[in-house]
């Protein structure tokens, strides 16, 4: 069994202790606390020595809990930090601040108290004399560029303005205040920091090694900042790396695939580098075999095995090509992929879910070639059959859920080295028909704008668009129109599929609420009354619209709607995906 350290302490025991030598390493995150868990920190501090806004209220024997921090003695001597680094990191910038208030007050309180705060922050020489050149903490945080201004800033007591980073907002928060404070309780100024350092406790928990450190890192939170799943996993290949001799190199390939995964992914929780983990999860989930609905939770699929899977150069390389991967899909690479690839890619970035990221980040890591290249027909003919098969499950089985037991089949397949087919999942087309035909394709289901996506580039000619331009849901016959004219014998038709199409949003804000004649300049684009030049729409039906249709009525949109639906039955025909009929 590992041994372990723990002895709850006083700041002040801890900070001041000439065998504590705090380094916060070079694999952990950037400081992350904001003014938010400043706020909270001061507030609750103040609470605590001054109960109900009066010092008299304080009891000596009172403790306020701070939380636990992990440390192990590392090979020179100094506590690594593992957890707790945003809480100690904070209490340092809080502690100086009061020492830099302190300044020449010649009262006997403030000078005892002055006297003890700096012995936390520096360190002393062999006859008890304070070192203003050593601080009591160091930073080696590989991705945090602004680390020099914290040890700065603890060395001068001073933020200046032109100082931008986090650590120089929260200490002028510290410092605006403690003179509100010193303005509010001038006679008690120096019982603040003094029940700080006396009675605020920390839990050390020192471990006899960096792998029990590490350990326990994996279980406990920062205050107000959970550790992220990739923290764990950054701390399991820097032990890797580290037994390689390659510790330096895991730290600057490490904060490059951060920084790329910053750019590339967006998840709705979690943070991108966690997305990135995820959907390589499912390559190596695929790879086990694994076809089960059920998906474990990220952190529980790679700890396995004491975190095997984390123990390899090769599996890190693998992150880092998928990232690039994804970084060429995002910035449409014409480098990368030809123009139909990009074309398709476009569709899917409007598709029903995200169960097609990790479809794709599957095909892509067992098929890439040396280079990191797909084949050019054979990557075309898997995004045609997917596109296809989860549009079609969007409308017949709604829920991400009811997709994962016929992607996850494939997944395995794909690594398998067989085709795509979805055997086990054939439509009939004559249901599906039926199916489409009574959805509601409301602007609200995510369907709809896939399935507008997809008609928009069935037409040969429609160019390439950016992913960044911002596409709404147009109503070609517009909803203003029919509550003025009430033209529409079913008023359905005015949310058919028939009635919908992708509108550039800074076009769709001026079209509106127009007639069709009225919308046809703003398809077009026009010249206003200054002179200027409004561009219109980059949607080839929509021009093409405006070019032959006078008008475009109830007639109209059920054509649409039927020349839709029966083009998309055609397509999952066209791609391996309908029944045999018998």
């Amino acid at each position: 069994m590992s041994k372990l350290n723990i002895d709850q302490k006083t700041i002040e025991a801890l900070f001041s202790d000439p065998k504590t030598d705090f380094l916060i390493p070079d694999y952990q995150r950037p400081y992350a606390w904001s003014e938010v868990e400043c706020r909270t920190l001061w507030d609750d501090i103040f609470s605590f020595a001054f109960p109900e806004n009066n010092s008299d209220n304080f009891k000596t024997t009172d403790e306020y809990f701070l939380g636990p921090i992990v440390t192990f003695k590392n090979e020179d001597g100094k506590q690594e930090i593992i957890d707790g680094q945003q809480r100690l990191t904070t209490l340092m910038l809080l502690l100086r601040a009061f020492y830099a208030r302190f300044g020449k007050m010649k009262d006997a309180s403030t000078q005892l108290v002055q006297e003890r705060v700096e012995k936390c922050i520096w360190k002393k020489d062999e006859l008890g004399a304070i070192i203003k050149t050593q601080l009591k903490i160091d930073s080696e945080v590989a991705t945090d560029v602004q680390k020099d201004q914290f040890l700065s800033i603890l060395k001068n007591g001073d933020a200046p303005d032109s100082m931008k980073s986090q650590y120089a907002v929260n200490y002028r928060f510290f410092q605006a205040k403690i003179n509100e404070f010193l303005n509010d309780y001038p006679t008690y100024f120096a019982y603040l920091p003094a029940r700080l350092i006396n009675n605020c406790i920390l839990l050390p928990i020192e471990a006899e090694s960096q792998d029990t450190a590490l350990r326990i890192f994996s279980t406990l939170n920062d205050r107000g900042m959970p550790l992220s799943d990739s923290d764990i996993f950054k701390a399991q290949f820097y032990k890797f790396y580290s037994s390689q001799g390659k510790k330096d190199d895991f730290i600057k390939k490490w904060k490059e695939l951060e920084e790329l995964s910053n750019k590339i992914f967006h998840p709705i929780s979690g943070i991108p580098m966690d997305e990135l983990f995820t959907r390589y999860m499912y390559y190596e989930r695929a790879k086990q075999g694994i076809k089960s609905s059920t998906t474990e939770a990220l952190r529980k699929f790679y700890e396995k095995n004491s975190y095997s899977l984390l123990k390899s150069e090769d599996i890190f390389e693998n992150l880092r090509d998928l990232a690039d991967f994804w970084n060429d899909v995002s910035n449409q690479s014409k480098d990368r992929f030809s123009e139909k690839i990009l074309r398709k890619l476009f569709v899917l970035n409007y598709a029903p879910n995200g169960m097609w990221y990790y479809f794709v980040s599957v095909y892509y890591l067992h098929n890439r070639d040396a280079e990191g290249n797909l084949d050019d027909d054979a990557f075309d003919t898997f995004l045609e059959k997917i596109i296809a098969f989860i549009w079609t499950y969007a409308v017949t089985n709604p829920g991400v859920n009811m997709l994962r037991t016929p992607v996850y089949a494939e997944m395995v397949n794909v690594v398998n080295d067989k085709p795509v087919s979805f055997d086990d999942f054939k439509f009939d087309i004559g249901s599906v028909k039926a199916a489409f035909l009574n959805f509601s394709f409301n602007n609200a289901r995510p369907i709809t704008k896939a399935m507008l996506a997809w008609w928009a580039f069935l037409d040969e000619s429609q160019e390439l668009l950016s992913l960044e331009t911002v596409f709404e849901i147009e109503h070609i016959y517009a909803k203003n129109r029919q509550d003025k004219e009430k033209s529409l014998t079913n008023t359905k038709n005015l949310e058919a599929l028939g009635n919908k199409a992708m509108l550039e949003k800074r076009i769709n804000i001026r079209a509106s609420d127009y007639r069709f004649e009225d919308k046809k300049k703003y398809y077009n684009g026009y010249i206003n009354s200054r002179k200027q030049e409004k561009k219109g729409t980059k949607i080839n039906e929509l021009l093409n619209l405006a070019k032959t249709n006078d008008d475009f009525v109830e007639a109209d949109i059920i054509k649409r709607t039927n020349d839709m639906i029966e083009r998309f039955m055609q397509y999952i025909a066209e791609n391996g995906l309908a029944q045999k009929t018998k």
